[in-house]
């Protein structure tokens, strides 16, 4: 049995447009997403802003109902046997919502633990062990409001683990963390997968889900347009070389005439700071260059360093979902 199985799931609603005249359309968040995670798994859902992520995650938590198509968690069924699914798993969203501040660490994790119906010997000896595995030990009698975003983050999962859920939801859990925050909450993950955990991760950072997924699904507008290994993604991209191009101020209009050159596949345009990085795909390597370069220079556009580089996951992920920036 797996532990997630997913059928042509659907998600839409009612919106409504205009200010004067308003109108009310239907919106389609998910259409027809269909995967299966199997027990121990860590599988990676990965996706642009808007393209139904968080709205799957609801689903599959029981916080949302589906408007079509099916789904099952440990064999239950998510609609139907809702009652029955959510003592099993655990979620956690990005952001430091979800807890109260002016209680340390402790207090909110009792309170916690009183909602889920832990057994309160069970949730005194359970609550300063999830402290440690978490990396919080010695730091329970803390406000949380003095904590970092980092500990924030890992007192969720604490908090998640309060019932010893078989399943975990991770809905970008590392966003907003500083480096080495974001390390340490993935060695958590990983020490929690390899305990047997099941868990569905969802994050915009490739070097992660590359790192810790052992498959990946990837969705856009709602609907899955690849599902396979971190490497069998990457071999979207074999084909292609990726020239990385630092410049200054591109405007919208020269990353289209770059998109519209015979030899460019996709543009992806990264900020950085006070610059920009240009991220082109190009099935002809170094020899794409010169043409780039060209047309750049000809706008009046500094340029500074350019590498030519196998491409990575991110890369692949730039194609599947059509080169958004």
């Amino acid at each position: 049995m797996n532990a997630i199985d997913v059928s042509d799931l659907r998600r839409t609603y009612r919106a409504k447009t205009g200010v004067i005249r308003r109108k009310s359309k239907e919106v389609v968040a998910v259409q027809g997403v269909s995967f299966a995670v199997e027990q121990g798994e860590l599988f990676g859902l990965l996706g642009p802003n808007g393209a139904g992520k968080t709205t799957t995650i609801k689903m599959l938590t029981t916080l949302l109902i589906p408007t079509g198509g099916s789904a099952a968690i440990l064999g239950y069924d998510l609609v139907q046997q809702a009652d029955r699914i959510r003592p099993r798993i655990g979620f956690i969203f990005g952001g430091e919502r979800g807890l109260y501040w002016r209680l340390n660490a402790y207090d909110n994790l009792r309170y916690f633990a009183n909602l889920y119906n832990v057994d309160p010997v069970l949730a005194r000896r359970r609550i300063p062990e999830l402290l440690e595995l978490v990396g919080l030990g010695g730091r329970g009698d803390e406000k949380v409001e003095g904590y970092s975003r980092g500990m924030k983050q890992r007192l969720h999962i604490a908090r998640a683990l309060l019932h010893d859920p078989d399943i975990l939801f991770l809905d970008e859990p590392t966003i907003g963390l500083d480096p080495v925050g974001a390390r340490e909450l993935r060695h958590t993950v990983r020490d929690l997968q390899s305990q047997g955990k099941t868990i569905l991760l969802t994050t915009h950072y490739m070097f992660e889900a590359d790192t810790l997924c052992q498959r990946i699904a990837v969705i856009n507008k709602g609907a899955i347009v690849a599902l396979d290994t971190p490497a069998g993604l990457k071999g979207h991209v074999q084909d292609l070389s990726v020239v990385d191009i630092e410049t200054f101020g591109v405007p919208n209009a020269v990353v289209e005439r770059l998109r519209a050159l015979p030899d460019v596949t996709t543009v992806a345009v990264e900020n950085r700071d006070q610059r920009q990085v240009l991220h082109l795909q190009s099935p002809r390597g170094a020899q794409a260059v010169a043409p780039i370069l060209q047309l750049l220079q000809g706008e009046g556009l500094r340029v500074g360093s350019v590498a030519v580089r196998e491409p990575t996951l991110e890369d692949a992920y730039v194609r599947l979902v059509g080169g958004e920036s």
